[in-house]
């Protein structure tokens, strides 16, 4: 059993978590999806969950909060239309680049007791469902049960996963 601050887990994962891409990453870090310019700080205390390399802020990285439109832009690359599935959210990220996730057999951000949902989209970019996960002390395990429930439905194109409490995009999963 692998044991951190942040997961607890017994498995490797079953499905890739993928960060904001690349290419999204340095127009986010010019003008965010809401059309306002990146304002880069150096986090105090750190902590804040990082869409770029999905760890946590070290305490003293420059970060931004950047507003994040994770359907349109996979819209944008398959000629889907979400319409009003479209949405955009908060998501922090470093100032500079840095070089993506580490390789990782836990998900991102999993903390046992957390709540996320996990919202099904097709490929037109609309939803099909979703699901409240309470992540629990398995925490890959039920990550991979519910994405399995998720895959299991031949129309699901991509997975989000979002926190409850904020809203927040934390990362992807596309069908394997």
């Amino acid at each position: 059993m692998t044991t951190t601050a942040t997961t607890t887990t017994t498995t490797a994962t079953a499905y890739a978590a993928r960060p904001v891409p690349p290419a999204a990453l340095a127009e986010l870090r010019v003008t965010d999806d809401a059309g306002r310019a990146c304002a880069p700080y150096a986090t105090p205390d750190g902590g804040e969950p990082l869409r770029c390399c999905l760890r946590l802020a070290a305490p003293g990285e420059r970060i931004a909060l950047v507003s994040y439109a994770p359907l349109r832009r996979w819209a944008a690359g398959t000629g889907a239309d979400p319409g009003a599935y479209d949405e955009q959210g908060p998501v922090f990220l470093h100032a500079e680049e840095c070089g993506g996730p580490a390789p990782s057999e836990t998900y991102p951000f999993a903390r046992a007791g957390a709540l996320r949902t996990v919202r099904r989209y097709d490929a037109a970019g609309r939803i099909v469902g979703g699901r409240l996960l309470e992540i629990p002390e398995e925490t890959s395990e039920g990550f991979d049960r519910a994405f399995a429930e998720a895959f299991a439905d031949p129309a699901v194109a991509l997975v989000h996963v979002r926190a409850v409490e904020y809203g927040c995009f934390h990362f992807e999963v596309r069908r394997p």
